[in-house]
């Protein structure tokens, strides 16, 4: 017995798929509506913390994940300038436990490609091109509408549609995601033999610079700058904005740069944070992944708090017989905690950088958001 017989998702991302997943397996009849024509999956590259890992192997895709992406372990601070000196090699912990690489890097195509497979495989019905305009609260569920048209009655809709969640604007909360003044550019380059682990580098024209090896050739490259106006940019502007800003810093980046001016593609977004206090759910509706939190990936754990947030409530759905006021104080009390935690430590990772405050512990607050995430959600 489950809590739940169908269910509907809005959004066929990282929590979304996750979370059909894990209910598809469970026998739920599982509907995923996805505003997009097509899986696709912006930006370059992810890195995914051991905690992510963990919620992989409970959702039985560790193994494909393994075999796309780049396992490997610490983290380098370099120093601007020609050398690109390593100042720093941070202490690694294994945030998932001893049975996982405490990091992995991999192409978010590919992460987005091996969620797919497995929820169709496991019985999860995905449509594409079916972006989710209404919902009505009914005594025995709530109703679905895709465009003008109802798409059926389901006992739970879960809203995991990201941060501009139309689900969060439906059930009338008003928290919002707020940009915190930091732009990052992406690309996604060939990776020299010497970068083994992902390596950041603070000062210098932009907030940090960086990289992470996502396979044994390739890697995704980033700058972090005060957020600007991108938009309507040629790829040849963007490159070239990625150029010049990266000229400050040598090592890798020589590598990196040399792709650039090949025509690497470029990716240009904002940093948000934003946490939805409880409840998360209004009735029979629930946000998950980023929709209910945002925060800058200054820890790498956005992805993985949104995979924490599919696992513990498919979990309580799975384990419980009623979707009852119980079933919803038990997830909040095990989730909003954490990702709060989260969302308060990246935003003051960042606030640092804007603020060139020289003083700040960022190694002592990284070390310690990773052991709290070593302990299972």
């Amino acid at each position: 017995m489950t809590a739940v017989h169908n269910v509907a998702i809005a959004g066929a991302g990282v929590a979304g798929l996750a979370a059909a997943i894990q209910l598809a397996k469970a026998g739920v009849d599982v509907e995923v509506f996805e505003s997009r024509a097509e899986l696709t999956a912006l930006g370059s590259g992810i890195t995914l913390q051991g905690n992510a890992l963990r919620v992989f192997d409970a959702l039985g895709v560790w193994e494909d994940m393994q075999a796309a992406g780049y396992p490997f372990v610490g983290l380098n601070l370099r120093a601007p300038g020609p050398d690109a000196t390593v100042v720093a090699r941070m202490p690694d912990v294994k945030s998932g436990g001893p049975d996982y690489p405490s990091t992995m890097g991999m192409p978010r195509p590919e992460l987005a490609r091996i969620l797919f497979a497995h929820a169709e495989k496991a019985g999860a019905r995905v449509r594409f091109g079916a972006r989710v305009t209404g919902l009505e609260q009914r005594e025995n569920g709530v109703e679905v509408f895709i465009g003008d048209e109802s798409a059926g009655v389901f006992d739970l809709l879960i809203g995991a549609d990201g941060v501009n969640s139309v689900v969060r604007e439906l059930i009338g909360i008003q928290t919002k995601p707020e940009t915190n003044g930091m732009g990052i550019w992406r690309t996604f380059v060939s990776r020299p033999a010497e970068v083994e682990s992902s390596e950041l580098y603070y000062g210098g024209p932009v907030y940090i610079a960086g990289y992470t090896p996502t396979s044994e050739d390739t890697m995704y490259a980033f700058l972090v700058e005060k957020a600007q106006d991108r938009v309507g940019l040629t790829d040849e502007e963007a490159s070239q904005i990625m150029l010049e800003e990266s000229r400050a810093y040598g090592g890798p980046w020589n590598a990196i740069r040399a792709d650039l001016e090949k025509g690497a593609h470029t990716n240009y977004t904002w940093f948000t944070k934003h946490v939805v206090d409880a409840p998360w759910n209004r009735g029979d509706v629930v946000i998950i992944g980023d929709a209910a939190h945002s925060c800058p990936p200054t820890i790498a754990q956005g992805a993985a708090q949104g995979l924490e947030d599919a696992l513990v409530l498919t979990e309580l759905l799975i384990a419980r017989d009623a979707l009852d006021q119980q079933l919803w104080d038990d997830f909040h009390a095990r989730r909003l905690p954490r990702a709060t935690a989260v969302v308060e430590a990246s935003s003051q990772l960042a606030q640092w950088q804007i603020d060139g405050d020289r003083d700040a512990d960022a190694g002592g607050l990284i070390f310690g958001i990773a052991k709290k995430m070593a302990e299972p959600a």
